[in-house]
């Protein structure tokens, strides 16, 4: 006959799976956005030649749509090369800012105009909502910065973790790196996204 101990032991194994089952799509980009704000980053917009595919300018440099890029590359989601696939096969569909003719490897994904055309695309984009519980973590927020006095967007990730306003703080880059703030509705909202596996092609 088994003793307790050998029981308890079976029990625990039995367990053990479930207790160790991944985090849901949206907890793993909240805690790779999170991570993020533990690194010195100097804000740097420059133009930088990458590598292809997963090119990325130094570590310690970004912008704010680089804390998406990097959050969604710990799930093996490179936007490097799905925003240049996607521009160079329909490149009219994409804001016409900065007078390209072609798409561009070094700069598309860090732009956040395409990151937006890309995520709504690819039908990420959710209705936009003031009611804070409809956000969830790893959920993707654009912003206008300038709101009616023109325009200069922004973007961050929301996280699991909730500001003394009572909205879920958000990741971003504004000037001095990532950082983990309560601004989910500090700026009028260009858009808003979730991340859905089933709509990254194999690699």
């Amino acid at each position: 006959m088994k003793s307790v101990a050998a029981i308890f032991t079976l029990l625990l194994l039995a367990v053990a799976p479930a207790l160790a089952a991944p985090a849901t799509l949206g907890a793993s980009v909240s805690a790779a956005a999170v991570e993020q704000t533990r690194h010195r980053v100097t804000y740097d917009a420059s133009y930088q030649r990458l590598a292809y595919p997963m090119g990325d300018v130094a570590a310690d440099k970004g912008v704010c749509a680089d804390v998406i890029v990097r959050a969604l590359r710990k799930l093996d989601i490179d936007l490097q090369r799905l925003v240049h696939e996607d521009m160079t096969a329909n490149f009219a569909a994409y804001p016409q800012f900065w007078g390209l003719a072609r798409a561009d490897s070094n700069i598309d994904h860090r732009r956040v105009p395409n990151l937006e055309i890309f995520m709504a695309r690819k039908g990420w984009r959710l209705s936009p909502s003031l009611d804070a519980r409809a956000y969830e973590p790893g959920d993707i927020v654009a912003w206008n910065l300038r709101g009616d006095a023109g325009f200069l967007p922004h973007i961050g990730i929301v996280t699991d973790e909730i500001g003394a306003s009572g909205w879920p703080m958000v990741v971003h880059n504004i000037g001095s790196g990532p950082k983990l703030e309560d601004v989910l509705f500090s700026w009028p909202m260009t858009g808003r996204y979730r991340v859905r596996m089933s709509d990254i092609p194999a690699p």
